[in-house]
């Protein structure tokens, strides 16, 4: 695998599955010349999901033209109570893209207890994607994920001799701002798997377009640059997503690649210097709150994400991620499982009696509360869209 991904979700035409007459010839050029300059960095891993409206089509159109075994395809099927829908999507999206096969498939959204058992179970999804393998379909099987870190150690961990033991690489999100998910990449290096981190750029803290506090606390390096350079200076980690949409969208990374030997001595001052920044800040060094033990969303009146809310506000009170976080804000109660949980609307909806009952004993209970309303009142009520609901 090349350090470095090219992601199949922000070049394509329209997020809802379109036919190709429907496609301008400038996006199609558009989507070519990105794919070309991929191949030409070596950037030779093209991943793409039946769930980024016209991304396979249009991949169908260029892939076919290079020598297969120079190109690592990896696309993406939601998993399905069904698996016999499953396998039907899978041949859909394997006609698509006018291949005979496709290097890596995963199950697109490993998200919760229900999609874990889809996958997992006997005769699931997973055991339809072996059957595909054994069949010179696929060759090998992994999985993506948003979910909390207890369900993905259980993906990660899953595994059936009967089955061909368990997946092969993972698809996950853990960067610099957020490194709660750090136990399951470690379990998955002792199971000998692919780690892939998933969007490390925009769900990373939108760096393509970093606040200037944030700028000036990684100087002399990008944002972008330092986060890239964090996670690739763990050899736990194998390949990073980078969602181009233009040709020039792999420039900035690519200053990351000569930083690599040295990497600890170039990263050590940076983050000792956003540690003080989030400790003069917030009284801690990292964002998270995950290990204060709050009780998760599903437990909480009005299934307030809390930890994820107070993740947010360290964010924009340390590092000044205030528009990454608003916007990040405004997905919960409006994203299904791909940002689980709730957010109060205005101060006036937050319970004390309530949460008091619900963080019984807890020693940040009183601190809950001012932190929801805060939140509240620095992001606002926006709601806000997935990329794929545009």
């Amino acid at each position: 695998m090349p350090v470095f991904s090219c992601g199949g979700m922000r070049y394509q035409f329209k997020w809802q599955d379109r036919p190709l007459s429907d496609v301008p010839p400038a996006n199609q050029a558009n989507l070519e010349a990105t794919v070309n300059r991929a191949l030409q960095l070596g950037i030779n891993h093209i991943e793409t999901a039946r769930g980024y409206g016209s991304s396979e089509r249009q991949l169908g159109q260029v892939l076919p033209r290079f020598e297969r075994e120079s190109l690592i395809v990896q696309t993406k099927l939601s998993p399905n109570d069904d698996p016999r829908q499953f396998e039907s999507e899978f041949h859909e999206s394997l006609a698509r893209l006018q291949l005979d096969y496709v290097d890596l498939l995963a199950i697109h959204g490993i998200n919760d207890r229900t999609t874990l058992d889809w996958s997992t179970r006997d005769g699931g999804c997973f055991e339809v994607a072996q059957r595909l393998r054994e069949q010179g379909k696929v060759r090998f099987v992994g999985f993506s994920s948003h979910a909390s870190l207890d369900v993905l150690l259980d993906a990660v961990g899953f595994g059936r001799p009967e089955v061909g033991q368990g997946f092969d690489y993972v698809n996950l999100h853990w960067y610099y701002i957020f490194q709660h998910n750090w136990p399951a990449i470690e379990l998955a290096a002792r199971r000998d798997m692919g780690v892939f981190i998933i969007s490390p750029t925009d769900k990373g803290g939108r760096l393509h377009s970093p606040p200037t506090q944030l700028e000036a606390l990684c100087a002399p390096l990008s944002p972008m640059v330092f986060n890239d350079l964090f996670c690739l200076s763990h050899p736990e980690v194998h390949t990073l997503s980078i969602g181009a949409a233009r040709p020039g969208d792999f420039d900035e990374h690519l200053k990351t690649l000569p930083l690599l030997a040295g990497a600890h001595e170039q990263l050590s001052p940076l983050v000792a210097r956003l540690e003080a920044a989030m400790q003069r800040a917030t009284g801690r060094l990292r964002p998270e709150v995950f290990d204060l033990g709050l009780p998760s969303w599903e437990h909480v009146p009005e299934n307030y994400n809390l930890e994820t809310i107070w993740w947010l506000l360290n964010l924009a009170k340390g590092w000044g991620l205030l528009d990454f976080a608003k916007w990040r804000f405004g997905l919960l109660d409006n994203a299904g499982y791909w940002f689980a949980g709730n957010r109060p609307r205005s101060p006036k909806q937050v319970d004390d009696s309530q949460l008091f009952e619900a963080l019984r004993g807890h020693p940040a209970r009183d601190d809950v509360l001012t932190m929801l309303r805060e939140a509240v009142l620095l992001f606002g009520n926006h709601d806000q869209r997935r990329l794929s609901q545009s």
